[in-house]
């Protein structure tokens, strides 16, 4: 009984201390979006769900936007909102005019960015694409999206754009929701000048998309879902972002060869397709390589306890623990880190790439995450310093893998500006594009042919935090 009570009051505390924490770098992570590094979610959310056979377009028009209705709410001015009545009226000069205002302001709003472009192009003829971002639901997750987009189409139409043509792009969000996801798919394949789609950010709602862009015979390309189920997903669905196949091998590889540790306990949601598929790719990959999985231990459990899953993953012989959380798990896997206290290594996916996990502090030193793109890590790299140039500080993989799927698209327009000649030109093996993480190259399976980024927390001043990821050199 003695015990027990133990374990309960370090429980609480642990709790207390991760949920503080995670209040303040709630707040501290708005700050840091708005212009400095690092700040990353996942690339997933839970619960998948099916699509309906006839998603009914009709009830998202208030969700897709070409400039003529404010989205992203949470950047905002008078003078944006003037552009955007301005441009809805077609008036473009005034349009122009009161964008560049708002940019002038707030050179870090990509949506205003993106309106601005749009109100240039005006009535000319213009080849178009679209996002779809959860701006309801996750607002900077879907800004780091749009800079990736917003900055593609800058660069493009200040080129003279495609051929001649510029580049005008249709805002959409779709509330990183299954359910939501089918319905703003359905409207963007009914705009029949729309060409290809960069989207959705969550795995199980990319998912519930990918039909309806098959049968509309539209590309979507996804910035962020990884989850493998997406490699079946059809011949119409891409990303740029490498699949968990690639992150689970990765892991696995660092735990084999650079700890020497084989035993294995895995922390996951399993409501989550994207944590799901992270847990299943590392164990595949770790057996592969001569170890094993010793326990698995589901972070969305009602009866969870940080604690007790620690000492019973100790009890069967852990060597390593690795976090295949999703966003909705993060303070359940970060109590796991609390009570771990640096005693096992820690290994996780990109859901970990977050202010939160640095805000852990000491416990979270040396922790490991596999990311598709770190800023720091290909310094002869053009991107960063043209994104900092740009938007007045560093951005995050997100942004870079947005920026790659708008340039894939820009790339197969080049080639063929109609929604078929877009599925070959990304399906053909001889493709290629040059994008912010280097050469893009697809897979048979739409899948993005490229290894990921493993990050360190180390102690740095880098983020504000204390703490910072930094690149795992190959030699270390």
């Amino acid at each position: 009984m003695s015990q027990q009570k133990n374990e309960t009051l370090i429980l609480i505390v642990a709790l207390l201390i991760t949920g503080g924490l995670l209040a303040v770098g709630y707040f501290a992570f708005m700050r840091w979006q708005s212009g400095t590094p690092e700040n990353i979610p996942d690339s997933s959310q839970t619960s998948p769900s099916q699509p309906s056979p006839r998603p009914d377009a009709g009830e998202v028009a208030g969700s897709v936007s070409r400039g003529d209705r404010l989205l992203v709410s949470g950047q905002t001015s008078a003078a944006k909102r003037g552009g955007i009545e301005a441009l809805a009226a077609g008036d473009y000069d005034r349009a122009i005019a009161q964008f560049e205002a708002s940019l002038q302001d707030n050179r870090n709003d990509p949506e205003a960015l993106i309106y601005l472009n749009n109100a240039r192009i005006g009535d000319r003829k213009a080849y178009t694409i679209a996002v779809s971002v959860p701006v309801s639901t996750a607002e900077n997750a879907a800004q780091e999206m749009l800079r990736g987009v917003a900055q593609a189409q800058n660069e493009v139409n200040e080129a003279g754009g495609i051929g001649g043509v510029p580049l005008r792009v249709v805002v959409a969000d779709d509330a990183n929701s299954p359910q939501v996801s089918p319905k703003v798919a359905a409207s963007l394949v009914e705009e029949s000048d729309i060409l290809g789609v960069v989207g959705h950010f969550g795995s199980d709602v990319t998912r519930a998309a990918a039909p309806v862009y098959e049968e509309g015979e539209l590309v979507a390309i996804t910035p962020t879902s990884t989850s493998v189920e997406l490699s079946t997903a059809g011949d119409y669905i891409f990303r740029t972002v490498p699949s968990d196949r690639f992150t689970g091998n990765a892991l696995a590889k660092y735990a084999i060869e650079r700890l020497r540790l084989r035993r294995a306990a895995v922390f996951y949601n399993g409501q989550s397709s994207y944590s799901r598929s992270l847990k299943d790719e590392f164990t595949t990959a770790l057996y592969g390589d001569g170890g094993e999985v010793v326990a698995e231990f589901d972070l969305a459990d009602p009866n969870f306890n940080a604690f007790r899953a620690y000492e019973e993953a100790k009890q069967r012989g852990t060597e390593v623990i690795v976090l295949a959380a999703n966003t909705a798990t993060i303070e359940p896997a970060l109590q796991v880190v609390r009570v771990n206290r640096g005693e096992l290594p820690i290994l996780g996916g990109d859901s970990l790439y977050k202010p939160e996990t640095l805000k852990v502090g000491g416990d979270s030193e040396d922790m490991v995450v596999a990311v598709p793109w770190h800023v720091l890590a290909v310094p002869s790299s053009e991107f960063p310093g043209a994104a900092r140039q740009l938007w007045g500080g560093d951005v995050n993989w997100r942004t870079a893998m947005a920026y790659d799927a708008t340039e894939a698209l820009i790339a197969a327009i080049a080639e063929n500006p109609t929604r078929r000649g877009v599925q070959e030109a990304l399906s053909d093996p001889g493709f290629s594009a040059e994008g912010a993480t280097g050469t893009i190259r697809f897979l048979a399976s739409g899948d993005r042919n490229q290894a990921v980024q493993l990050v360190r927390v180390e102690p740095g001043r880098r983020s504000g935090f204390g703490y910072d990821f930094v690149p795992v050199s190959e030699g270390l």
